[in-house]
């Protein structure tokens, strides 16, 4: 079988400091052009390359889009060079280890979807006992685990340039270790221990003989395996409990001397801490932790509930990447396109407010389930469609996850501001995510606008984990700017499923005002709006 033509960065994420290199498949021996761009702007061309690997010219910090061109046919992706390497955080997971298994798919999944981070879930032994079962074992639910093979696959994810986390429950064991911490339990009103079924059973996690205990674990860990940090899990309750002495235990602060007490511990480790429906985000995002990441579960069902959830995030941790787990049950209910469409939009919620989604892992699977060994294999209509949107992200990073961006629609666009907003002769514009409409959000980013456009039309609700029927056309949009004298607008739009680059439309001035017409969304269209210096006009003479 011939290798199609194909393009992959060799790793997830560069430094400025090291060459971007891509490889390339260019089919029969044949030659290629590689582009490379930067919000719309072509910064390097590259002729006559051939298979193999092509080290890039020097490339400052930001997203870039790569177009491989041969043949008449395109490919493209995308490369991410980071200053700062937590300021990003694209996560994926791994959650089998057995001993026969191979990593190069992981390897691949990594760097085709520029996944920066990797959880490594349910690696370990048992859940207060990480590193007791010896080189090979069964888990707590009985998955073989082969130590070297989860070594194995540390040193392939951080060879393709991305962080290995290790799962790490902050306050659970098992009946097996339960004797050691029972004085520790949180208790319900009737006196039972909180627990996880018969599986695991729940404590203070700031008890200090548990915290020595579990810190200890994971400094062990990390000597041993490698992990660059640590995933920290909890289950979302209990919110306040009672331990057996009496003690009243407020659970959102014994997390947060939880967090604090592993960052003294381990000063160098990535922390991921785990807000199960948005408990405790007001207390544990400041904590020193390297992301904001959030499970959502029920009343959280909606794409506007999930906007709210990445904007309380951003409120309360604006420094930091905020990751939604939003896992697409969906997958599991429903035709593949159907199930596409609903992932697309809830990125496209996601992506929009400057947040990520926890969802591909392995080397070609979705989550779909809490328990990630309950995981969903896709199709290469869907690893596509992923690698398409991902390479978006990547490319427009500037207008999307900058943490400098700011929410602006309710200053700039409608009738009372008149200063910046778009229209549709087929559809209703929305400030909110309406079904039939066409959601729009204006955000003020660095050196301009950046204009969101989600298409909603043919949605009988927005329900972000339901089938999503269709799109249907709003039509062309009418975008009309209020000019700053002295410039013109520049408009430049893109779409992750019909024009994957920034391309420039015409622009007609008009008074006070500018428009321009722009193509119809298709699910997520991205509009990037600045203003150029415009030609003085002639002073006339005296």
């Amino acid at each position: 079988m011939v290798q199609p033509l194909d393009i992959l960065p060799t790793k997830a994420s560069y430094s400025p400091a090291e060459p971007a290199a891509v490889e390339l498949w260019i089919p029969d021996g044949g030659t290629a052009v590689l582009t490379v761009w930067h919000l719309g702007e072509r910064v390097q061309t590259h002729e006559g390359c051939a298979s193999g690997t092509l080290t890039l010219d020097s490339l400052g910090p930001g997203g870039y889009g790569i177009e491989l061109k041969s043949g008449g046919e395109t490919v493209r992706t995308a490369i991410e060079v980071a200053a700062d390497p937590r300021a990003r955080l694209r996560y994926g997971f791994v959650a089998s280890y057995g001993p026969d298994k191979d990593v190069q798919p992981v390897a691949e999944l990594v760097r085709r979807l520029h996944l920066n981070g990797v959880q490594f879930y349910d690696w370990a032994y048992r859940h207060a006992d990480l590193m007791g079962g010896g080189p090979e074992y069964s888990d707590a639910l009985g998955q073989p685990v082969s130590l070297a093979t989860v070594k194995e696959l540390v040193r392939t994810v951080q060879a393709a340039g991305s962080r290995a986390l290790g799962y790490a429950a902050v306050y659970a064991a098992g009946p097996g270790e339960w004797h050691n911490w029972e004085q520790h339990a949180m208790l319900t009103p009737s006196g039972e221990t909180y627990a996880l079924g018969d599986f695991l059973f729940l404590l203070d996690p700031a008890a200090q003989p548990w915290l020595a205990h579990f810190t200890k674990e994971l400094a062990d860990a990390t000597s041993s395996i490698g992990f660059d940090g640590f995933h920290l899990d909890q289950y979302g309750y209990p919110k306040r409990a009672a331990t057996p002495d009496g003690a009243l235990v407020d659970v959102a602060d014994s997390f947060v001397q939880l967090i604090e007490g592993v960052r003294n511990a381990l000063p160098a480790s990535h922390l991921v801490f785990n807000n199960v429906n948005d408990f405790p985000t007001w207390r544990t995002a400041p904590t020193p932790q390297d992301a904001v990441y959030i499970e959502v579960w029920p009343p959280h069902t909606t794409l506007g509930s999930l906007a709210d959830v990445v904007n309380r995030a951003k409120a309360a941790r604006r420094d930091q990447p905020v990751v939604i787990a939003a896992y697409q049950h969906v997958y599991d209910a429903a035709d593949q396109q159907a199930a596409d469409r609903a992932t697309a939009l809830t990125m496209a919620t996601l992506f929009s407010h400057g947040a990520t989604q926890l969802l591909a892992g392995e080397g070609d699977r979705v989550l779909v389930d809490p328990y990630y060994v309950r995981n969903h294999p896709i199709n290469r209509d869907t690893a596509a469609f992923l690698a398409r949107w991902y390479d978006f992200l990547v490319e427009h990073d500037e207008l999307t996850l900058d943490p400098r961006i700011c929410d602006v629609t309710g200053s700039y666009a409608g009738m009372y501001n008149d200063d910046l907003d778009i229209s549709y002769q087929n559809a209703v514009v929305s400030d909110r995510p309406e079904p039939g409409t066409v959601w729009r959000r204006v955000t003020s980013v660095p050196g301009g606008f950046a204009i969101h456009l989600i298409n909603l039309l043919g949605q009988t609700d927005t329900e972000w984990d339901e089938p999503r029927a269709v799109p249907q056309s709003p039509g062309e949009g009418r975008l009309r700017i209020r000019r700053t004298r002295g410039t013109v607008p520049r408009i430049r739009y893109a779409d992750p499923d019909q024009q994957a680059k920034l391309v420039e439309v015409p622009v007609e001035l008009d008074g006070d005002y500018a428009t321009a017409i722009l193509p119809p969304p298709h699910l997520w269209q991205l509009v990037y709006v600045t203003e150029e210096p415009a030609r003085a006009p002639r002073t006339p003479a005296p």
